[in-house]
């Protein structure tokens, strides 16, 4: 009788079906492995670029921490007194030129103004402090929402193996932070709604996140939530108004069609980077109306299946899960690195697999959602194909379907 190695390494259309169906590649040893290198490719990949800086530019011109350099200048410019220059495009560049010099690519500034609060303060520090900072506070809040979700899982090794760790720090990006916030919304929401409901308004500063949140609350009549939630998000706003004044809220609100049309819809991050339906749908050569239909259904779908959930009083991790996966692929707008938010929906799962079994296919597709941070902006740049978003519908399906076989009860 062949060995589940033979069985592995066996080409045959009928072997690899059953090791797929199964997911008997993924044995504790293979995953140590594989996560070991993971995690040394990305460190060797930072400290390359740590290597080859020229203090806050690194070898290609760009600053470190790329898409962080916009938080800082942005700050820069609430220290000086003109917080709504943030999101004049003009002004911004030529702050950005002024700071790290006159090779520097425009990076523009799109978040509401709640975020400039947080910009404000990590402008206080020199720009790697700030950005070691950022990003150090968020891999630690994103660590500790893994390890509470699945105390007894290799959820510390496994979290920092995820591909989309080493991509958000290379880009200075704030998946982290986002990412540990929905988790631990997620988390926390059936036995410390009010915790949960400010976890879920701190996400406001990507307001495209929160799309299916309050639908979730919702649907579970979990009104302490809700109204921590609003509130949260009232108060965020109330404290920005107060500080930088109403003329902010129009400058931000003149800057999203800039943010839809050469952002969103004509792809200027490049369409291998977006992993959304909307890109995908562009990436093949559609239309933007099309494109706007196919992102549509996309969301509908993914909202009838966190209503249903929360609805009919899942299992708490698989309701998080869909949501948190779901928030992501509801969206137009959402890059490889915001992926990160599947981190806490694949522990989510696993805490239920490991509890109850795997499901035929179940482990293929959770192993898909775990690399496809890695593979997605690559293979997207040689073949418009549109790994991420697959990945992550093949990964919210797998969710409903394991809610409807088992009954989802807790």
């Amino acid at each position: 009788m062949p060995s589940s190695q033979d069985s592995f390494v066996d080409s045959t259309p009928t072997s690899w079906r059953a090791v797929l169906r199964s997911g008997a590649f993924l044995t504790p040893a293979r995953c140590r492995a594989y996560a070991w290198i993971l995690i040394a490719f990305g460190a060797a990949m930072i400290l390359a670029l740590l290597a080859t800086a020229h203090g806050d530019v690194g070898f290609d011109g760009q600053p470190l921490g790329t898409d962080f350099s916009q938080v800082y200048v942005a700050g820069l410019s609430v220290h000086e007194g003109a917080p709504a220059l943030a999101y004049d495009n003009a002004a911004h560049a030529a702050h950005q030129k002024a700071v790290f010099g006159p090779a520097t690519p425009f990076y523009p500034w799109g978040y509401p103004p709640l975020f400039l609060v947080v910009a404000a303060l990590l402008a206080f520090l020199p720009y790697l402090g700030a950005l070691v900072l950022w990003q150090g506070l968020g891999l630690a809040a994103y660590l500790t929402v893994l390890r509470a979700i699945w105390p007894q899982g290799p959820v510390l090794m496994a979290g920092l193996a995820f591909p989309a760790v080493a991509v958000n720090l290379m880009h200075g990006q704030n998946g982290l932070a986002t990412a540990a916030a929905m988790g631990a919304g997620a988390l926390l929401l059936p036995t410390r709604p009010l915790v949960a409901g400010v976890c879920f308004g701190l996400v406001a500063y990507k307001p495209q996140f929160g799309l299916l949140v309050p639908l979730a609350l919702l649907a579970a009549r979990n009104w302490r939530a809700l109204l921590a939630a609003t509130a949260t998000v009232l108060v965020e706003c109330a404290g920005a108004t107060a500080l930088f004044g109403l003329d902010v809220w129009r400058a931000f609100l003149g800057s999203l069609a800039f943010s839809r049309e050469a952002v969103i819809e004509q792809g200027g991050a490049g369409w291998a980077k977006m992993q959304s339906v909307f890109a995908a749908i562009r990436a093949l050569g559609g239309s933007v109306p099309l494109a706007y239909a196919g992102q549509t259904a996309a969301a509908l779908v993914c909202a009838a299946v966190v209503i249903w959930l929360y609805a009919r009083r899942a299992d708490p991790r698989l309701a998080g899960a869909a949501l948190l996966t779901g928030a992501l692929l509801s969206t137009p707008y959402c890059m490889d690195y915001d992926m990160l938010a599947i981190a806490p929906a694949l522990a989510l799962l696993a805490a239920v697999v490991m509890e109850r079994g795997a499901l035929p296919y179940e482990k293929s597709i959770m192993a898909l959602a775990f690399v496809a941070p890695l593979l997605a902006r690559p293979l997207g740049s040689a073949a418009p194909i549109p790994l991420g978003a697959l990945s992550m519908a093949a990964l919210l399906a797998a969710i409903a379907r394991r809610a409807a076989r088992t009954g989802g009860a807790a």
